[in-house]
Parts: C-alpha cells; sequence; structure tokens
C-alpha cells in the first residue's frame, strides 16, 4: 500500500508581543495576551511564545525598545515562527520597520481582527462590509503592502484584498472604497425595508462581548440553530428571530460581538449590523461569568453601547455560565481585601449588579434558571407591547412561569 499523504493544513505558529504603559497593571496585561492568543487561535494560528515590556508609551519606530526587538528577533529564529502580532494598532512606518527587521509578517491587532471577520463573513452584507474595512486600513499602508502583494503569501492578515491583484494605487483603492460605501447604501436601505417590514413589533437586541454565550441564548430562545462555536466572532452576521413567549410575540437579534479595541473601521462599515442595536427597544446584555475579567468586558459593551446610540433603552443584564463559574473560599485568618477569586455566585447576587440592574443568572447552556430570564424578558416585553397597542392588552395578562413556553420562526 503506498503511503498515506496527509491534506490537514499545518498551523502557522505566531510569536505575541504586548506592551504595558502606565495604567495597565502585569495581571491586566496577562489578560489582554490572553485574549489576543484566543483571536489568533480563531484565526488559525498557534501562539508559542509571548514577549511584554514596560515602557511610558510605544516607541514611535518600532512599538517596543530595540533591546525587547532584539529578544523577539531571537523568538522568531528559535522558534521558526510565520508571524509576529503586536497587542495594538501599529502605525504604517512600525509595520514597515519591524517587518524589516524581522524578516517575517507582521500583523497588529485591527489586521488580526479583520482577517477573522473576513474568514467569518457569509452573506454579501458581511462580505462588503469587511472589504471596506480591510480597504480602510490598507489605504494608508499601501508603501508597506507593495511586498506583500508582489510575494503573493498566503495566510492570516492575507485574505480579503490583499490576494487578489497588485492595485496599489491609491487612486484605485479609493475608488474601490466608493464602490464599496454605495453598495453598503444599497444593503442599509433594504436592511430598512427589511426592518419596517416587521411592522412595530417590540425588538429585542441581545448585546454582549464576543464569545459570551449570545447565539447559545438566541437558539435556546428561538428554538432555532445559529451557529454557536467556542470562538471569537463566530456570529458576524446579525440573525433575526421571530419568538413567542407565552402568547406574546416579539423580535430577537444576535448582534456580532463587541471586543476590546474595537477597530473604528469595523464600526464605520458594520452600520447597518449595529442598527439593530439602534433600533431595539430593549438590549439584553449577556456577560460570561465565569469570565476572570467580565467586568471590564462590561465596561468595554457600556462604552461602545453609548457610542453607538445615546438614547436610554431598557436594559436587562444576564450573567451567563454559572455553570463554569468556580470560587476560591478565603481562610477566615486570611487579612488580605476579598477579590472576584473569592466571591461565590450567591456573594455576586447580591452586588450592585444584581440590586441596581433588572439580573439575571443562568445557564444558556444547561438551560439552568430559564424561567426566570424568560418572566423577566415576557413582563418588559408585555409593557412596551401594551403601550404600543393598548386595545390588545386583554391578549396579553400576567402569567405564571408555568405558561411561559416559547416558540421560534425565522
Amino acid at each position: 500500500m503506498g503511503e498515506q499523504i496527509s491534506t490537514h493544513k499545518e498551523l502557522e505558529k505566531t510569536i505575541l508581543v504586548g506592551l504595558r504603559t502606565p495604567g495597565i497593571t502585569h495581571q491586566l496585561l496577562e489578560e489582554y495576551l490572553d485574549e489576543l492568543a484566543f483571536l489568533a487561535e480563531t484565526a488559525g494560528a498557534i501562539p508559542v511564545k509571548r514577549y511584554t515590556q514596560s515602557l511610558p508609551m510605544p516607541d514611535n519606530k518600532t512599538f517596543v525598545g530595540r533591546g525587547k526587538l532584539d529578544e523577539v528577533l531571537e523568538g522568531v529564529k528559535v522558534y521558526e515562527v510565520d508571524s509576529v502580532i503586536f497587542d495594538d494598532e501599529l502605525s504604517p512606518s512600525q509595520l514597515r520597520n519591524l517587518e524589516g527587521l524581522l524578516k517575517v509578517r507582521i500583523l497588529d491587532r485591527t489586521n488580526l481582527i479583520l482577517d477573522i471577520f473576513a474568514k467569518n463573513a457569509k452573506t454579501a452584507a458581511a462580505k462588503t462590509q469587511v472589504e471596506l474595512a480591510q480597504y480602510q486600513y490598507l489605504l494608508p499602508r499601501l508603501t508597506r503592502m507593495w511586498t506583500h502583494l508582489q510575494k503573493q503569501r498566503g495566510g492570516i492578515g492575507m485574505r480579503g484584498p490583499g490576494e487578489k491583484e497588485i492595485e496599489t494605487d491609491r487612486r484605485i483603492i479609493r475608488d474601490k472604497i466608493t464602490k464599496l460605501k454605495q453598495d453598503l447604501v444599497k444593503i442599509d436601505k433594504q436592511k430598512s425595508t427589511q426592518r419596517k417590514n416587521r411592522g412595530k413589533m417590540v425588538r429585542v437586541a441581545l448585546v454582549g462581548y464576543t464569545n459570551v454565550g449570545k447565539s447559545t441564548l438566541m437558539n435556546t430562545l428561538s428554538k432555532s440553530s445559529v451557529l454557536a462555536e467556542n470562538k471569537l466572532f463566530a456570529t458576524l452576521d446579525t440573525t433575526v428571530r421571530k419568538v413567542v413567549v407565552g402568547n406574546l410575540p416579539f423580535l430577537v437579534a444576535d448582534t456580532v460581538g463587541f471586543i476590546r479595541k474595537l477597530p473604528h473601521h469595523l464600526v464605520d462599515s458594520f452600520k447597518s449590523t449595529l442598527d439593530e442595536v439602534r433600533e431595539a427597544d430593549i438590549l439584553v446584555h449577556v456577560v460570561d461569568i465565569s469570565h476572570s475579567g467580565f467586568e471590564q468586558q462590561i465596561d468595554i459593551v457600556n462604552k461602545t453601547l453609548q457610542e453607538l446610540d445615546k438614547t436610554e433603552k431598557k436594559m436587562i443584564m444576564v450573567f451567563n455560565k454559572i455553570d463554569a463559574f468556580t470560587y476560591t473560599p478565603k481562610d477566615d485568618d486570611d487579612l488580605t481585601p476579598m477579590n472576584q477569586e473569592n466571591y461565590s455566585l450567591e456573594d455576586l447576587k447580591n452586588t450592585w449588579m444584581a440590586r441596581d440592574l433588572d439580573t439575571v443568572f443562568i445557564s444558556a447552556k444547561n438551560k439552568d434558571n430559564l424561567n426566570d430570564f424568560k418572566e423577566l424578558i415576557y413582563n418588559e416585553v408585555r409593557t412596551i407591547h401594551t403601550a404600543r397597542f393598548p386595545y390588545n392588552d386583554f391578549l396579553y395578562p400576567n402569567i405564571s412561569l408555568d405558561d411561559l413556553e416559547v416558540s421560534g420562526e425565522e
């Protein structure tokens, strides 16, 4: 029998580089690099080494200092990596200098996220939005990108515009950006028409940091099959489902997850996706309570929402993944202050989050406490629905948890 030829594509190896500037603790920097590692793995790379440095501000030529750069160069040779990924957006000159010194592909956080979006874009709308964001990122970096386009190399950061032709003339790129913006205007009009055709049904939008379980909750609530994976940005296209809880119909939208330092190119180009957030009557903020940095994730989502929409909306906080939540009880003689690891789930339920907001603690995966969430969402939707259609109030009485059956459709 002849030797079998493996068709498995070998994952590329990469090095991660992060900078600790004033205001960033060592622990926070490690959390940032953990997230960068997750992004790299989602894009199809294996992080084999990470380097960090403390500086008052990034070096304007090479991001990190020359001594640290020498360490990174040594790591590139020892580990034979294909790329080096920096946890911040690099300037065109920094990219050019780093590539010249390290002799491997250089990616920054923005380029990595754009690559994942390109990988996950399925619909014409998402593909157009991603391509626009990629060209906007590419335009100021044309000098540096010449070498990429000439060599036509594959790998992370090379999906999309960089793979097609050597079209790096600024006029051509600007023409493409103009054309893509025109295409998005048409797409926005189509989306707007679709939203108008839904009538005045109450709209609920699931929002939250990426990979917190929004799609799993969507599937559970609407009995649908939205893609739910343990990957960042697995959901890219907004999915809208009609849901009926008890006898009350409303719409639920599963939106793209937010993330720290979400590239402004994406915020601009994904306007039609984010319109589902703007036009929602109720926002359901889903939080992964098992994540060590969930409070920072809450802050990032809240700040992003403020940038998107200044209007006050009803907010429901859903702390998900209680099945994965763990804590370490503190010894009675331990005099150190309490920290997040020492709080039990019951402790968290008694914090400001549970007192000041409509809050539920659930496991969408195991369907724990879902009746509490159904009751809460039913009551909030009913309040808005009966104000909008007062003559139908008798159709939607206060009902018990046992009556809260759910059905859903596209």
